[in-house]
């Protein structure tokens, strides 16, 4: 009696491109429930705005060459504080304003990775050109039986693959953060020296 076998069944890296491939339309659904809850709004586009003016202008300011009197040096000094405190809070506004769709995007992967974790329960999904070490080993040949150090389970790669994937989509989307948020410290800055 003959059974039918799926297209890809008998391929050889078929589990390894069903974990990509998941991945890779996970991560479209993320960047499309950040669009709808984030990217799309008008208060997203104002405060995307407000970083990317305030950075520009800090970096003219620092840029320029101060004058040699010692007023203009302190007077130059505050406006650049200024800048850099508005575009601290702007920063963080941006932030917690991305924080609100994190708990909905965070849900998609927590569920898609229990799919993928009850599909490929210890199962060997790919395998490592390396002998990694003991840390990475650990979490390569997590859930899988057997001694074999180059075997990768489902969650080493599907982590591997939604690092990797979703950060590249966001830059190829235009859904990057802006230039000036990265350097501003985000929802929990560095404290700063000059109160101290």
């Amino acid at each position: 009696m003959a059974t039918t076998i799926p297209l890809f069944a008998s391929f050889k890296y078929a589990d390894s491109l069903t974990v990509v491939g998941i991945s890779f339309c996970t991560a479209l659904v993320c960047e499309a429930i950040s669009w709808i809850l984030i990217y799309r709004t008008s208060s997203y586009k104002s405060l995307k705005y407000s970083i990317d003016k305030a950075a520009k202008k800090l970096e003219t300011m620092k840029t320029e060459n101060p004058s040699s009197k010692l007023t203009i040096k302190k007077s130059k000094t505050k406006k650049i504080d200024r800048v850099e405190t508005s575009l601290k809070e702007s920063s963080r506004d941006l932030s917690l304003f991305k924080f609100k769709s994190g708990a909905v995007v965070a849900l998609v992967l927590f569920v898609v990775f229990g799919l993928l974790n009850s599909l490929f329960e210890g199962k060997v999904v790919a395998k490592l050109p390396f002998h990694p070490i003991t840390i990475v080993k650990k979490m390569s040949h997590r859930g899988l039986k057997g001694d074999d150090p180059t075997d990768c389970s489902m969650a080493f790669l599907y982590l591997l693959c939604s690092i990797s994937i979703r950060t590249n989509l966001q830059k190829f989307l235009g859904f990057s953060p802006p230039r000036g948020a990265a350097s501003a410290g985000g929802l929990f800055p560095m404290p700063d020296p000059k109160t101290n």
